[in-house]
């Protein structure tokens, strides 16, 4: 256990000096090649856990220390073993072994990680009451997050923020071209995996799986896709020898889902070259044709050959306020002040775009965000200045005005149906 503490307090100090959590855990991996499965298991629920509860964590080490500890390393390794012993069992091996660690680390850290623990245990129950008092310590999101929340869906807002802070679903979408939804249905239960039919090509899991589990996972059969996520490809509904654009495109999902659907010719554009190659990959697996180009989708004139699209899916960059669940660092990577550089994003790919869709076509509008200056907002200001655009009605568990809320079964989605005129 030690050893895990210490790892994951590593990575909680990372992603606090500004790498996401993906990449922390991957350099990780990458130093650590001798962890066991379960090892880098347990490192990453410890991360992950840690991260969504650190201004819970952080409460307590305040009202237990006389002064503030300046070494970020070691809070990070208060945090964690904190968490542990507000969110799991076996207290004493929690204590012991972070002890331990501190000694390792640094010999004379070991005593004020002992008292800090030991107090925990002690008064745990008024300190967890004293946590609830705010809701920033109660939930765990930056201040300028809860504001934006109870502005933006005032009535749920209390509800998104403890959803945000639970473990989100293992969904799959069965390809269509290899499977029917309930034979592969079937298949699961021969391999012991149980799971409920939850969309048109998605099965939810009862308990995640590693994806080597998943039969027929590496020849194409299945792949991981949120719920909310899979009805951007039924919304845009690309018809047999379209031309349709997938303007932010990695890591591929809604690419391949459009493939898996209809016959069409597609074009996958992403302005990452590494994020391009997950969805390169992720074509490879699923056996799937399309052109990938690398480029600034905003700037046409570096990749657009004229020709127009008859769909376009723009899946924006955003906050990622509606996943947050499955991305934890980015309550603490995102600042306020960056929904400014999102939103000037977000309205410059929407106008170059428009130039690129065919008239009568439709463009798709998607963000994983719940805040509105991100959604309806940017929507709005397109049809304030856009004489050619028209805003469709979307029929499907998105609401009238788009927004998809975060639910035990999905994640928080956006989607805005765009004809031109």
């Amino acid at each position: 256990m030690r050893k895990i503490q210490r790892l994951a307090a590593r990575t909680v100090n990372a992603v606090l000096k500004g790498k996401s959590l993906t990449t922390a855990l991957t350099q990780l991996w990458a130093r650590e090649a001798g962890l066991s499965v379960s090892e880098r298991g347990a490192v990453q629920d410890l991360s992950y856990g840690a991260l969504r509860h650190l201004s819970e964590m952080r409460h307590y080490v305040e009202q237990m220390v006389s002064r503030p500890i300046s070494d970020p390393a070691f809070n990070a390794l208060l945090w964690v073993a904190l968490y542990q012993l507000r969110y799991s069992d076996n207290p004493h091996a929690v204590v012991h072994e972070a002890v331990a660690a501190a000694k390792e680390y640094k010999p004379w850290l070991k005593d004020i990680t002992n008292a800090v623990l030991r107090r925990f245990l002690r008064e745990r129950e008024a300190l967890r009451e004293s946590a609830a008092g705010t809701l920033v310590t109660r939930y765990s999101y930056p201040q300028w997050w809860i504001d934006r929340l109870q502005t933006d869906h005032p009535a749920q807002a209390e509800r998104l923020l403890a959803l945000g802070n639970d473990h989100p679903p293992m969904t799959l979408r069965v390809n269509a071209r290899q499977f029917e939804r309930d034979s592969y249905l079937e298949s699961l239960s021969q391999h012991g995996i149980t799971a409920s039919v939850t969309g048109e090509v998605a099965l939810t899991l009862d308990h995640p799986v590693p994806v080597e589990a998943l039969p027929g996972f590496s020849q194409g059969a299945v792949s991981v896709q949120d719920l909310g996520a899979q009805w951007a490809a039924p919304l845009l509904d690309a018809q047999p020898g379209h031309r349709v654009l997938d303007a932010c495109a990695a890591p591929g999902g809604k690419s391949a889902h459009m493939l898996e659907r209809s016959a069409i010719e597609l074009t996958a554009l992403d302005i990452h070259p590494g994020r391009l190659d997950r969805v390169r990959a992720t074509l490879a697996r699923l056996r799937l044709q399309a052109q990938l180009r690398c480029a600034d989708a905003a700037q046409l004139d570096t990749w657009w050959d004229g020709r127009p699209y008859d769909r376009i899916l723009l899946d924006a960059p955003c906050s990622a306020s509606g996943v947050v669940r499955r991305h934890p660092d980015s309550k603490w990577l995102r600042r306020e002040g960056d929904m400014v550089r999102f939103v000037r994003t977000q309205r410059d790919l929407l106008r170059a775009l428009w130039q690129a869709l065919v008239p009568g076509g439709k463009l798709l509008y998607v963000t994983c965000s719940l805040f509105h200056a991100e959604n309806d907002a940017v929507v709005e200001d397109f049809l304030r200045t856009t004489a050619s655009a028209e805003r469709l009605t979307i029929y499907g568990p998105p609401d009238t005005d788009g927004q998809l809320f975060p639910t035990v079964q999905n994640d928080g989605f956006f989607y805005a149906m765009l004809r031109k005129q």
